[in-house]
């Protein structure tokens, strides 16, 4: 007797549907990754979240009601698997919202084993959508890290409410229908996030969307220089006075160029020579930012380390943050090589 489940008819039949869901959740693929991201503040969380999210979609695609829209189906999909993934992950937080500025003089202690650290997004991964660079550029301001860190300081209902409502301009029906509940308890959720949001003012004004233009290049270019070579010098005039460094995985932060670079020609460029770092320029959370290679021991190769994200002051042409994650498995998401 012939394998029904084996024949030909019922693959093709099968692969047909397939193609045919590929081609109808595709141009949300991006729009759902951020959106998982903003939530769960981790960029390999937000894969994962990503990828629940069309495992479900595609077996639950028979109980989808034409009553709602495709879309904001496939958002409270993604918005559950981030519920779900958030149930077994602690708070995410940048350093400096997390510990008190540690002493220049000092070696940073180890990483803290009870702390979970954001992670920075690719600007080649958010959406373009239907207005091209405009859109983007859109996205870029609300995926800047300190709106990620100000994120995380809300429950997880607040962050999607919030979202939902103000960055994603669903209507209150619509993101009741995401949340299941009902219109009131969203427009309670959302006025809560909103007075949450609007205390952490400290880094609102830090880590913005920058435009790429010929004057950031320029300052791009020297301070690629300067640690390309080890040159504390050169990175003097480029570090504005107030400005904070962060390096997780580990808890100590600095504040204020004199201590930075302290701390930088202290206990980095002391470790290194010029030729030992190269830097590859990308862009991340809508900032300028680098992957950073290092070289191994006894070799010519340089192995990925991490991703800097900056935060530039536009006015001053100044350096007003430094975010260096150290997890070298971040480069190859911004489209990089492991080793150069």
């Amino acid at each position: 007797m012939k394998n029904i489940k084996s024949s030909p008819e019922l693959k093709a039949t099968h692969s047909y549907i397939h193609e045919a869901f590929e081609d109808l959740t595709a141009p949300y693929h991006r729009e759902l990754l951020v959106h998982c991201y903003r939530i769960v503040g981790s960029l390999l969380d937000a894969e994962d979240a990503h990828q629940e999210t069309l495992l479900k979609a595609w077996k639950g695609l028979s109980s989808f009601e034409d009553r709602t829209s495709f879309r904001a189906w496939l958002y409270k999909i993604a918005t559950n698997a981030c519920f779900d993934l958030l149930k077994k992950r602690k708070r995410r937080s940048l350093p400096a919202q997390a510990y008190p500025r540690a002493d220049p003089q000092l070696p940073p202690g180890p990483p803290p084993t009870d702390a979970s650290w954001l992670e920075p997004f690719p600007d080649a991964q958010l959406p373009l959508g239907r207005n091209g660079l405009e859109e983007r550029m859109v996205s870029q301001e609300n995926v800047t890290l300190a709106f990620i860190a100000a994120l995380q300081l809300l429950t997880p209902r607040q962050r999607a409410a919030l979202i939902l409502r103000d960055v994603l301009s669903f209507r209150a029906n619509e993101t009741a229908e995401v949340l299941d509940l009902t219109v009131p308890a969203v427009n309670s959720l959302l006025h809560r996030a909103r007075v949450n949001l609007s205390k952490d003012h400290d880094r609102q004004d830090s880590l913005q969307s920058l435009p790429d233009d010929l004057p950031t290049q320029e300052l791009l270019d020297q301070y690629k220089r300067a640690w390309e070579r080890a040159d504390i010098a050169g990175l003097v005039a480029l570090i504005r006075e107030d400005a904070t460094f962060e390096m997780p995985p580990l808890s100590a932060w600095y504040q204020g160029r004199e201590a930075i670079l302290h701390f930088i020609d202290s206990h980095i460029f002391s470790q290194v020579v010029s030729g030992d770092v190269r830097l590859r320029s990308v862009r991340a959370n809508g900032t300028p930012a680098f992957a950073v290679y290092e070289r191994e021991p006894h070799g010519e190769t340089f192995a990925a380390s991490g991703i800097q994200v900056l935060g530039i002051d536009q006015h001053t042409l100044q350096i007003t943050n430094i975010v260096s994650f150290r997890k070298a498995e971040l480069v190859p998401r911004f489209g990089l090589p492991a080793s150069l």
